[in-house]
């Protein structure tokens, strides 16, 4: 089981790896979708059957969705990855937070953005991640 960061990024690296070994990445983070995660764990067991989790990585090429494990936080399947040119204008709404943070990326196939938050632990890696994709930093 990953439980360190380092750990969990290099697993991420070796999956990008696998998909396109000439690809490198710049950012990962580790995401968790629905409302505030506040909201979620005050619904218990029920509301966590909705959440999904995802490593999100910018690489020099494209932004890359890969599910995360709910137990063992290793990258599992591709979700999708999008040409890093089209990445920026499908992120919106960056709310960097002092334990929660959170921002929306429109998935393709999907009526809306959805909502990824990001905890703290990852906040280092959520500023390279926007200002790579964007262009912009993160703000409070």
């Amino acid at each position: 089981m990953a439980i360190r960061k380092s750990t969990m990024q290099e697993q991420v690296a070796q999956a990008i790896a696998q998909i396109n070994p000439g690809d490198r990445p710049i950012a990962t983070i580790h995401t968790i979708t629905g409302p505030s995660p506040w909201l979620t764990n005050a619904f218990g067991l029920i509301a966590q059957l909705f959440v999904k989790y995802y490593f999100v990585t910018v690489t020099e090429q494209a932004v890359v969705f890969h599910k995360a494990g709910r137990m063992s936080s290793r990258p599992k399947e591709l979700v999708v990855a999008i040409p890093r040119d089209e990445a920026a204008r499908l992120v919106s709404g960056v709310d960097r937070n002092a334990l929660w943070s959170s921002l929306r990326f429109q998935l393709p196939g999907e009526p809306k953005p959805t909502r990824l938050n990001v905890a703290r632990y990852w906040r280092p890696e959520l500023d390279q991640w926007v200002l790579a994709v964007t262009g912009a930093p993160a703000t409070s």
